[in-house]
């Protein structure tokens, strides 16, 4: 399944800070950074109730916000990209 991940950490005290980076952390391990604070995320099922779980215990439901998305192939097909970063897939290998 394809997931796009956003969220909006309040950062205000050392508290949000560190929030703010396991839950990028926690991104990072199944998907793309493609702006600040939004992901592209490729799972499947298990592995997304793993990371949900994982981000719902981190943020703080008083403070911050979490947003996810979930795209079929045709949804996905349709998003347009401009601007200076590069457009990397999911779900294709990713060669150094």
């Amino acid at each position: 399944m394809f997931i796009l991940i956003t969220y909006d950490v309040n950062t205000t005290d050392a508290a949000g800070q560190k929030r703010l980076r396991r839950i990028a952390k926690l991104c990072m391990n199944y998907g793309v950074r493609v702006q600040n604070s939004v992901f592209e995320c490729q799972a499947d099922a298990a592995q997304w109730r793993v990371l949900k779980h994982d981000l719902l215990k981190e943020y703080d439901e008083s403070k911050d916000s979490l947003r996810f998305y979930y795209l079929n192939a045709n949804q996905r097909a349709k998003a347009e990209h401009f601007g200076a970063k590069e457009t990397v897939k999911v779900d294709q290998p990713l060669i150094f």
